[in-house]
C-alpha cells in the first residue's frame, strides 16, 4: 500500500496526539505532616504525556506536529505560548472557550519520588475527538512515527490508529498510567512500539488476555537473588501476550535497571532514510554521531539472520544526579523516536532515549532546556556498550 496524502519533506515530521498539561509541582521542605499546611516549595511546570515527548523531540532536532486541546485560560495561554516559542506548529492544537485545559497538582516526597497527585485532564478525551484528529490526516500520513498516549478516548484511540495503518504510518502507543493503559484492548494490532513500566506491562497484558491471569510484580534489585535474567523470566509471559497480539516493540521501563527492549521480528520494523535530512540539521548531527559510536548490529547475543525470532534486549540505566524523576519516562520515549525518524535503528535509538532519560532527571523541568550532541552521542555509546540479549529464541 503506497502512503496516501503525502505532504512536502519538511513537514514530513513525527505526529503526537496527547495531552498538554500545566503541572503544578509541589515539593516539602521538611517533612509532611496531614491535616496541616506544609513549607515547600510550588511551581508551575509545563507537562502532559505527549506535550513532554514533543518537546523532548523538538530538543533532539526533531519538528513534531502535535494535536491537542487547550482553552483559552491561564494555563492554556502559557501551553501554547511556549510551544509557539519553540518554533513548532499549533495548527493542530483545538482551542475552544469550552476547553478547561488540562491541570495535574504533584506532591513529591524529598528524594522527588511522586508521593500524590490530582489530575483534572477531562478536557483531553471530551475535546480531542476523532473528528478533529481527520482533520490531520494528511500530517499522519507523511509521518514516521505516529505517537498516541492513552489520555485519547478509546474512539480517538481507534481513530488515529486506523488513520495510521491506512498510510502505513508506525505507531507509539504511550500507556500513561495503570488504568489507561488497559486502552490497549482495541487497538493492539495497530502498534508498531509501546513503552509501559512493569505495572502498566501487566494490565496491558490483562486487558489482552480477557481476564486478570497477571499480578503485579515486585523488583528488589537489592535482594541478593536478584538479576536481570530473573527479572526477565517474570516479565516474559505478560510481555509474549502483547507480541502474540500484534505489537511489534515492547519498550518496558525498569527506573534504576533500565529498560528491556522485546521484538518478535525486529527486520519488520523500516528505519527512516538518513539522507532526508537537512545535511547541517541536528537531526543528520544526531544520525552520524550516534551511527559512530553505536554501530548497528553490534550488541552481543543479537539474532544474524533475518527471521521469526523472541528477542529480548537489557539496556543499562545511566548513572545521574537525580533531582526529579517525572520526566524520565517521556524524555526516553521523545529521545527514541527522535532518533528513529533521524535514521537510526530502534536498538542504537533506544540508546539515545535512555541517555535523554538522564538529562530528564537532572532537571527540575519534565524536558531539559537542551540537549548537548556530544554528551548524548556519548552517553548512548555508554548504554548501547552495556546492552546485552537476555532471550532468543526461533519461533519456527
Amino acid at each position: 500500500m503506497e502512503k496516501k496524502g503525502k505532504v512536502s519533506d519538511d513537514e514530513a515530521e513525527a505526529v503526537v496526539i496527547g495531552g498538554m498539561v500545566l503541572d503544578i509541582n509541589a515539593t516539602p521542605s521538611i517533612a509532611a505532616n496531614p491535616r496541616t499546611t506544609t513549607p515547600g516549595k510550588v511551581v508551575y511546570t509545563l507537562g502532559g504525556v505527549g506535550r513532554n515527548v514533543g518537546e523532548c523531540m523538538s530538543k533532539l532536532g526533531a519538528k513534531p506536529f502535535m494535536i491537542s486541546a487547550l482553552g483559552f485560560d491561564m494555563a492554556g495561554s502559557l501551553l501554547l505560548e511556549n510551544w509557539r516559542s519553540a518554533g513548532l506548529s499549533v495548527t493542530g492544537i483545538r482551542r475552544s472557550q469550552d476547553i478547561d485545559t488540562a491541570v495535574v497538582c504533584n506532591i513529591f516526597d524529598g528524594v522527588g519520588e511522586l508521593a500524590a497527585a490530582v489530575a483534572s485532564v477531562e478536557s483531553i478525551e471530551k475535546f480531542l475527538t476523532a473528528e478533529w484528529i481527520q482533520k490531520f490526516k494528511s500530517n499522519i500520513c507523511s509521518a514516521p512515527v505516529l505517537m498516541v498516549d492513552a489520555n485519547l478516548s478509546p474512539p480517538a484511540l481507534l481513530a488515529s490508529c486506523r488513520l495510521a495503518a491506512e498510510c502505513k504510518t508506525s505507531v507509539w502507543f504511550e500507556p500513561v498510567s495503570v488504568t489507561k493503559s488497559k486502552r490497549v484492548a482495541s487497538i493492539s494490532k495497530y502498534i508498531t512500539y509501546t513503552s509501559p513500566n512493569e505495572d502498566e506491562l501487566i494490565a496491558m497484558a490483562n486487558a489482552l488476555s480477557s481476564e486478570d491471569k497477571f499480578s503485579p510484580i515486585k523488583i528488589d534489585s537489592n535482594n541478593a537473588n536478584f538479576s536481570i535474567e530473573k527479572l526477565f523470566r517474570n516479565l516474559k509471559p505478560p510481555t509474549w501476550i502483547l507480541l502474540e497480539k500484534g505489537i511489534r516493540v515492547v519498550i518496558i521501563t525498569l527506573g534504576g535497571q533500565g529498560i528491556f527492549l522485546c521484538f518478535k521480528a525486529i527486520n519488520g520494523v523500516e528505519k527512516k532514510d538518513f539522507t532526508t535530512n537537512e545535511p547541517n540539521s541536528f537531526s543528520r548531527k544526531l544520525y552520524e554521531a550516534v551511527n559512530k559510536s553505536c554501530p548497528p548490529n553490534k550488541i552481543l547475543g543479537s539474532p544474524k539472520s533475518k527471521g521469526n525470532y523472541y528477542t529480548a534486549v537489557h539496556f543499562p540505566a545511566l548513572s545521574a544526579a537525580v533531582v526529579r524523576l517525572t520526566g524520565a519516562g517521556d524524555c526516553l520515549v521523545g529521545g527514541t523516536i527522535a532518533s528513529i525518524c533521524a535514521g537510526l535503528d530502534v536498538m542504537q535509538s533506544v540508546a539515545v532515549g535512555i541517555a535523554a532519560a538522564k538529562g530528564a532527571v537532572e532537571t527540575a523541568k519534565n524536558v531539559p532546556e537542551g540537549y548537548e550532541l556530544a554528551r548524548i552521542a556519548d552517553d548512548a555509546s555508554i548504554v548501547y556498550s552495556e546492552a546485552k540479549v537476555v532471550f532468543c529464541e526461533s519461533k519456527l
